[in-house]
């Protein structure tokens, strides 16, 4: 167990979580000061809204349409409450590409992500939002996308790419996260090893299932990922803490 120290989780799907009261409060003993709660489709987008207003000034909301989750919807009205409802957000998330099943081999999805994901850097660019991104299996993409209609405060979400993209993506500025899977992901473990602490932040993800440690993560599980790369790194575990909670208050400006 750590001592209990101030720390921040940057994405966390709040509005997936059963029991949101006791997950609060687990949090907050855990030394987790604020929530960054994303939003991937239009029903999970107003219930992060709603777990703003019910949690103020602890939960922080951003609204997003996640690239594997825009054909549940109708585009055009989830667009449309994106842009209706930015100015009560922090950040504009989760969005991004994703090429890892469905989308590998077709191109016509691919190009519907892509034009999503621009329409929505194009928002956040114009409120001044920073914006949280989903690359898996299309890491070079999302950031060549991001480069040319993006704000300029990105983060490449739970970063598993390859370096050397992480690396532009570092030159131009922007973060990475690290998630608990840096306990046993040897992609996730190979780029964080390689990037400064002060472009990274921490969150959880959650709900997702830890095969580790045969758990559903929370946002009380942040502390994980504090400990996990403290390892790694071979850096004071207080260091790690101090630094990312002060990448992710400059970040979403909170």
């Amino acid at each position: 167990m750590i001592s209990l120290r101030h720390l921040i989780d940057t994405h966390a799907h709040l509005s997936d979580l059963l029991d949101r009261d006791e997950v609060i409060t687990r949090a907050k003993k855990a030394g987790v000061i604020s929530i960054i709660a994303v939003g991937s489709n239009l029903e999970t987008s107003k219930k992060t809204l709603s777990l703003a207003k019910e949690f103020p000034n602890y939960v922080y909301p951003g609204v997003g349409i996640h690239p594997t989750e825009f054909t549940k919807d109708n585009i055009e009205e989830s667009l449309l409450f994106i842009e209706k409802n930015l100015h009560k957000c922090f950040v504009l998330g989760e969005i991004g590409l994703d090429y890892w099943r469905e989308a590998k081999d077709d191109e016509t999805l691919r190009k519907q992500q892509q034009n999503i994901y621009t329409e929505q850097l194009k928002m956040a660019s114009d409120h001044g939002l920073p914006v949280s991104v989903h690359g898996r299996g299309a890491w070079e993409d999302s950031l060549d996308i991001a480069q040319i209609h993006g704000p300029e405060s990105i983060v490449f979400h739970w970063y598993s790419g390859p370096v050397n993209i992480m690396k532009k993506i570092l030159d131009h500025g922007y973060y990475v996260s690290a998630t608990p899977a840096v306990e046993y992901s040897r992609d996730h473990k190979a780029a964080l090893k390689e990037a400064p602490i002060d472009r990274i932040m921490l969150e959880t993800d959650c709900p997702v299932y830890m095969r580790n440690r045969r758990k559903t993560t929370e946002p009380a599980d942040v502390t994980i990922t504090l400990e996990a790369l403290a390892k790694l790194k071979d850096i004071d575990i207080d260091e790690i803490a101090k630094v990312t909670t002060r990448n992710a208050k400059k970040f979403f400006k909170i």
